[in-house]
């Protein structure tokens, strides 16, 4: 016969793949869907500065491209990166860019209330990950001493 709580803990596990299956299914599993999509702007090596910068306030381009490079550990952004990072914000629906009628035209980008939410949501991941941290670092020690012998 078999344990009573090990065949309810493999039945709560294919709950949870299954429910997490089928919340994937409802949501999308493409490689464009939102859901994928949104989270690899999060992780990439600086979407997510430039929502926490547009956060503190509309920026035009270079202003905004100094503050990144001033902020940053990763290097400078070059302009290149910066404009595709700032048009799939703007495809996203997170950043909006104003073109100015001065001569010669003024542009600026700030958050739209979506990216003004996200960048809320993100805020709040990165203060969750620096009360974390010291344990975090205790785990990649064990691990690395694990991983040494």
């Amino acid at each position: 016969m078999r344990d009573a709580g090990k065949l309810e803990s493999g039945e709560q596990e294919r709950g949870g793949i299954a429910e997490l299956a089928a919340d994937m299914q409802a949501h999308g599993t493409a490689r464009d869907a939102p859901v994928r999509s949104v989270m690899g702007l999060l992780g990439d090596r600086w979407s997510t500065l430039i929502l926490l910068v547009l956060r503190t306030g509309e920026r035009r381009h270079a202003d905004l491209r100094r503050t990144l490079c001033d902020l940053s550990e990763e290097g400078d952004i070059s302009q290149r990166v910066l404009t595709l990072k700032l048009r799939t914000l703007e495809r996203d629906g997170f950043a909006e860019r104003t073109v100015s009628e001065d001569i010669p035209p003024r542009v600026t980008y700030a958050l739209t209330p979506l990216g003004e939410e996200l960048g809320d949501r993100a805020r709040g991941m990165i203060d969750w990950v620096n009360q974390h941290q010291q344990v975090i670092r205790s785990a990649r020690l064990r691990f690395d001493a694990r991983e040494a012998d």
